[in-house]
């Protein structure tokens, strides 16, 4: 049994320009293979060709040249399309987009309905995803009196529900406020840690990169950097000038440094920057 997730080899995406016609190439010649139970952070300036991978590793699009794997199904077998994306579910953007009935319950049995689950093992399932997002109080409820983190709870529950090895997420805290953000966050870690999903999140906040067990930083359809939070961010120059931010204590970290103060330059949270100081 193969023990990647996903795996992509050679895989480049190439589209026509709306502009002039001419042929773009959003990503270029990518190797990645993202192990079972892994949390994978994607990052790069927009533009950078990310929502373009998430969309490759569960089949909504196939590479124009090489190979995508999902649990060792290529996504341009067509017959295997619905298993990949029950293997490898996806969350955008905006939940408004994913959320379709008007009740809550309702909306998270929509995907299992639609794969002919039995109506027990749907119940079950829903009860389930409902209690991992921490949304079953809200059950009765209809989805559009709910905040942002909320429905994005829902959209996830909706994914769970189909259960899926993989969740891969286009950026689902971009549209929500603070406290949504950390939610959601909270749910994503949980999946993870205690459900054992395989989780790729797409992100611009690099307060959530810092969970990720890896991160890749893609730069114009190719990764450019690729490592473990602390070895991205210690390299607070290099992040830069790819037009990204870094975490706002590793930030702070990097200023002390210029002034002679000898810290360690990979410290990722502020619980970690106090000790240290601390004992200074």
């Amino acid at each position: 049994m193969e023990d990647y997730m996903i795996k992509m080899e050679n895989v480049t995406y190439e589209y026509k320009s709306l502009i002039d016609d001419s042929i773009q190439q959003a990503v270029k010649n990518i190797n990645i293979e993202i192990k079972k139970g892994e949390f994978l952070v994607i990052l790069g300036h927009n533009g950078s060709g990310k929502s373009t991978l998430a969309k490759l590793m569960n089949g909504l699009i196939t590479p124009t040249y090489g190979d995508v794997y999902v649990m060792g199904m290529n996504t341009k077998d067509e017959e295997n399309i619905w298993n990949i994306r029950e293997k490898a579910g996806m969350v955008f953007q905006n939940p408004d987009n994913q959320i379709v009935a008007t009740i809550v319950e309702e909306d998270v049995a929509f995907g299992p309905e639609n794969l002919g689950i039995p109506p027990e093992e749907i119940r079950r399932r829903v009860d389930k995803a409902l209690e991992i997002v921490e949304m079953t109080e809200y059950k009765k409820h209809a989805p559009h009196l709910l905040s942002g983190g909320q429905k994005q709870r829902v959209a996830i529950a909706g994914i769970l529900a189909m259960k899926p090895d993989c969740i891969i997420l286009d950026e689902p805290t971009a549209m929500l406020d603070p406290i949504g953000r950390i939610e959601v966050m909270n749910t994503i870690k949980k999946l993870n840690k205690e459900e054992n999903k395989t989780i790729v999140l797409i992100t611009h906040y690099m307060e959530e990169a810092v969970e990720a067990d890896r991160i890749i930083v893609l730069e114009n359809g190719n990764i450019v950097m690729e490592g473990t939070p602390r070895e991205i961010f210690s390299q607070v120059d290099k992040v830069k000038s790819l037009g990204l931010d870094v975490p706002q204590v590793t930030e702070l970290v990097y200023e002390l440094r210029k002034e002679g103060i000898n810290l360690k330059p990979d410290i990722l949270s502020i619980e970690e920057l106090v000790e240290l100081l601390w004992w200074k």
